[in-house]
């Protein structure tokens, strides 16, 4: 019963968070595009990197989150590597995002 349930629920749900993700992801890039622009033109200083490097911190975390609970709808063990496989390289996708973020801080910038 309870599993009916869970398996009629979560792909919805799986698909949103994907879909919050790839929004955030989009919507990161378009306004660092827009700042990169102008930045290059008008001469402004914006924190470009920062900010992109934080929204694609962002919606990689709600993929990560999709993943971690496509694992409770696995049966089969090549599947639960395979998933197993994408969350870790997910994971070290965020750290390194955030080894890069930490060093183009605006704080740490500012400080040099």
């Amino acid at each position: 019963m309870v599993e009916q349930i869970i398996e009629t629920i979560l792909p919805p749900v799986v698909g949103i968070l994907e879909l919050m993700g790839i929004f955030v992801v989009v919507v990161s890039a378009l306004h660092a595009f827009a700042e990169y622009i102008g930045n290059t033109f008008m001469h402004r200083h914006f924190t470009l990197k920062f900010d992109l490097a934080d929204g694609l911190a962002t919606g990689l975390e709600f993929k990560m989150a999709a993943e971690i609970l496509k694992t409770v709808l696995v049966r089969e063990m090549h599947e639960l590597m395979m998933l197993g496989a994408i969350i870790a390289l997910r994971a070290l996708l965020s750290l390194l995002i955030h080894l890069e973020m930490k060093e183009n801080h605006p704080k740490t910038a500012q400080e040099k």
